[in-house]
């Protein structure tokens, strides 16, 4: 009968068969998150192999870690893209209380780490909900804003940025300007996509800035904090440590020249000049060793990502979708943008991780969870 049915309407099986999620997975997306991602574990050894064997310690031992967080967060892409992205909609009030309730435990009960308190100590690995959180943020506004009919209205505009701001100032006080500043991004690209109107997106901007001066008029910010994103805009006046960093990044960079000293061939890598390089500084890793011509072929893999990114969302069958892929492009762009511009001095240093390349399990796992929302989309765009 089967049979019978598929040649009487050959049309009808062959439509059937191409909304058939799997026949359309974004295979260039995966491909290009994948390089990354093994680009990454490469800078992490080269970062860290010198300095581990200089204090006898194992020289593949963060290399070795990385590569499990990669296994994790392929485990996590094929999850987050298997199941139908459209039930995450009815579940992202859930998502969204559980991880509130992380950041503020997190505050109690976290490990305190360089002055920070944002992460969880479990067997010996560090999890740190607010890297989570981006992921949950980017659902729990797409849930909202798809929910509208229509550009929205004053009152939804302050609802959607109550939903975004207590996991920011969660985040912000642990404290992660980073982390707050991208959450801060996820939560204007969507608006902006939703149509908001222009006057409320400037009021919106108006209250970020008075909050901004607030926070540093009465220290909330801390002391580091400030002498780290003013580096970049006086070095003559900034911090020793500041300064150093800064000054440390951009000779690393410069001295890959065209083509790079070579992989594990990197003086200022070797010699560990540049502070938290296998994390915040990873690209130094790129461009003393591979140079130019590297870390041209790095960011082209990174407009890949984003262009898959921004085209699914193009070709969502839904707003939810739409919203949902914005959300995770806004995400990766606001990341690569700040921490490469930090490593060559035209940004402020905020402690932004470079997405898939830099050290840490947390964010490399949500990191794919992202691509992995972004193939939810694209595999049933048809359907």
């Amino acid at each position: 009968m089967a049979q019978l049915d598929a040649a009487a309407f050959p049309g009808r099986t062959r439509t059937l068969s191409e909304r058939l999620p799997l026949r359309h997975v974004d295979v260039a997306l995966v491909a290009a998150a994948l390089m990354l991602a093994v680009y990454g574990v490469l800078m992490v050894y080269s970062a860290t192999h010198r300095s581990q064997a200089v204090q006898g310690a194992d020289p593949a031992y963060f290399v070795k870690r990385q590569a499990v967080f990669l296994i994790l967060g392929l485990i996590a892409m094929a999850v987050a893209a298997i199941l139908n992205y459209r039930v995450l909609r009815l579940l992202a009030p859930v998502f969204y209380i559980f991880f509130i309730l992380l950041l503020i435990a997190v505050r109690k009960f976290g490990s305190a780490r360089l002055g920070a308190q944002r992460a969880f100590s479990i067997a010996g690995f560090q999890l740190s909900p607010s890297l989570f959180m981006r992921i949950t943020l980017i659902v729990t506004l797409a849930a909202y804003l798809s929910s509208l009919k229509g550009t929205p209205r004053l009152r939804h505009v302050v609802r959607a940025v109550v939903i975004a701001t207590v996991p920011i100032l969660l985040v912000f006080i642990q404290p992660d300007l980073g982390t707050s500043i991208i959450l801060a991004t996820i939560l204007v690209a969507e608006l902006v996509i939703a149509g908001t109107r222009a006057r409320h997106l400037v009021a919106l901007a108006l209250v970020g800035a008075i909050g901004l001066f607030g926070a540093l008029h009465y220290h909330v910010i801390k002391d580091f904090q400030v002498q780290r994103l003013t580096a970049f805009l006086d070095q003559s006046n900034s911090s020793l440590q500041a300064h150093y960093t800064l000054q440390q990044s951009e000779i690393a960079i410069g001295s890959g020249g065209i083509d790079g000293r070579g992989y594990l061939k990197g003086s200022q890598t070797n010699l560990a000049f540049v502070p938290e390089q296998q994390t915040d500084f990873i690209f130094t890793v790129v461009g003393e060793e591979f140079g130019f011509i590297g870390a041209a072929v790095l960011l082209m893999l990174f407009l890949l990502v984003l262009w898959r990114a921004y085209r699914i969302a193009l070709t969502s069958r839904d707003p939810f979708g739409t919203y949902l892929a914005v959300g995770v492009a806004a995400m990766f762009t606001i990341q690569i943008f700040i921490n490469v511009g930090m490593t060559i001095g035209i940004m402020p240093i905020t402690g932004i991780p470079l997405p898939f390349l830099s050290y840490g399990g947390s964010a490399l796992i949500a990191d794919f969870i992202g691509i992995g929302l972004l193939l939810n989309v694209h595999m049933r765009r048809l359907s």
